[in-house]
């Protein structure tokens, strides 16, 4: 497994880190930590994927961000004031090796360009948050869902072919900004187009290309 924090530290310093990184693996639905819960810990994905949510002022919940393999999550807590700024969940069974700040503070130390590389990724966040409020403004509803569909399809198929996503219409309502109704009936709509394949709790995505294109 390659996380870009690590691109260009020698493997063995890599492996360094790694070998006092903590294992944690967590099942389906396992809350990894909570917003405004203390924080000193950085979280690189093994296996598995983790939604990250935050709550609205009215009470609903909304998913910033899908994280996978050979991502991370919680490195905000190593540069910010030590607290979580949002709720990490599991999807499915998944498990990470966490760095706690002390041990990430000497590797920054030793290697100044992982702080490069931290702020591009972080950089790179804020730039896919921005669209997302843009896309909350100003485009449907339901070219939204498309277009979160399409993408969750490349985080869980990688590799292209089908893709199946296995989260509820509630879980990608909150992604997409919208409301469970809306997205039950885009995912009837391809589902007639013979794109998608509905299952309980779950969506399979045939032709992501075609999914891509409408939400254009």
């Amino acid at each position: 497994m390659q996380w870009p924090l690590f691109d260009g530290v020698p493997d063995a310093d890599v492996q360094r880190v790694l070998s006092i990184a903590r294992r944690r693996a967590f099942q389906r639905g396992e809350v990894v930590f909570h917003v405004d819960d203390p924080a000193d810990t950085l979280h690189l994905v093994v296996s598995g994927r983790f939604a990250v949510r935050v709550q609205t002022a009215v009470g609903d919940i909304a998913i910033l961000n899908v994280v996978g393999p050979g991502e991370m999550f919680g490195e905000l807590a190593l540069i910010g004031d030590g607290r979580r700024s949002a709720t990490v969940e599991a999807l499915e069974p998944a498990e990470t090796r966490s760095i706690h700040r002390p041990d990430f503070e000497r590797l920054r130390a030793e290697h100044p360009a992982v702080t490069e590389v931290m702020v591009a990724v972080l950089a790179a966040r804020v730039s896919r948050l921005s669209r997302h409020l843009l896309e909350a403004l100003y485009l449907p509803s339901d070219k939204r869902v498309r277009r979160r569909l399409a993408e969750l399809a490349r985080v869980y198929a990688p590799g292209g072919g089908e893709a199946l996503i296995p989260l509820r219409q509630e879980d990608l309502a909150g992604l997409a900004g919208t409301s469970r109704a809306t997205v039950n009936r885009v995912l009837r709509e391809e589902e007639a187009r013979g794109t998608v394949l509905l299952g309980r709790g779950r969506t399979t995505v045939l032709d992501v290309a075609a999914v891509e294109r409408r939400g254009r």
